[in-house]
């Protein structure tokens, strides 16, 4: 199977900026989206062999996630049952008969960090979330995590050591769900590799010299991880602040 995830930062604006394009071409079999900013027909998409599952936040032009799927799932669901944070839309889960599949978009913590406090208890009842589908089949996690994990993952880790994003917390959360059973899929193939990023700065020439971080994520359940055939990070598709990532594993 063939998966996509993409924070598109508004789609509207990205089907402007030739996301049908790159969709069309991809021909994935789970194509997810986050930080949509729309509602309910204010989109209207001709997706010719896929059925679209949303989840939008109740407040207007803002986060919001979106699968798009080949593959009628068993079920689907909005949210983790929290309702404080199940109204800013920021997770949709498909089951699949060997897989569940959940798109995120995790709350990013603010450049003054006034939104950690909320970040953090989004991780631990996110984690619970996530491990309570796990006991009953494995789990493909995909979205922004809105966090760098390891030095390697951005350009500057010096200087941005303790800000949103690269915070002990936010980075030991990372760890703290991996632990719990799950792999990184693109550091799995490529433990080593670096200068390879998923978001860039609209600050002027940022993208241009790659001074990125890579925080959009394929995380497996470890009894798939053998399963993984690659990943990759398509950082020659422009359209958003985001670039898409693919992963392609050995499931039916």
């Amino acid at each position: 199977m063939k998966l996509i995830t993409w924070n598109v930062n508004g789609l509207r604006s990205c089907v402007g900026k030739g996301f049908i394009e790159y969709f069309a071409k991809m021909d994935a079999d789970l194509f997810s989206v986050q930080e949509i900013k729309l509602q309910a027909g204010q989109i209207d998409l001709n997706l010719d062999g896929y059925e679209q599952y949303w989840s939008y936040a109740q407040k207007k032009g803002y986060s919001g996630t979106a699968i798009f799927s080949k593959v009628e799932p068993i079920s689907v669901s909005e949210g983790i049952g929290i309702e404080k944070f199940d109204t800013e839309g920021r997770t949709l889960t498909l089951e699949f008969a060997s897989f569940y599949l959940v798109n995120v978009y995790t709350p990013n913590s603010q450049r003054d960090l006034a939104r950690l406090d909320f970040r953090i208890e989004w991780e631990h009842e996110f984690r619970a979330y996530i491990l309570s589908l796990e006991a009953n089949k494995p789990v493909i996690i995909c979205g922004d995590l809105n966090v760098a994990h390891h030095e390697i993952d951005l350009k500057n880790a010096k200087s941005n050591y303790g800000n949103s994003g690269f915070t002990d917390e936010e980075r030991g959360e990372m760890t703290t769900l991996l632990d719990s059973g799950f792999v990184d899929a693109y550091r799995q193939l490529y433990p080593h590799r670096t200068d390879v990023y998923t978001w860039w700065s609209f600050m002027a020439k940022v993208r241009e010299r790659n001074i990125g971080w890579r925080i959009d994520y394929f995380l497996v359940s470890k009894q798939l991880s053998e399963q993984i055939c690659d990943v990759e990070i398509h950082d020659h598709v422009f359209g958003s602040d985001h670039c898409p990532v693919m992963l392609e594993i050995a499931l039916s």
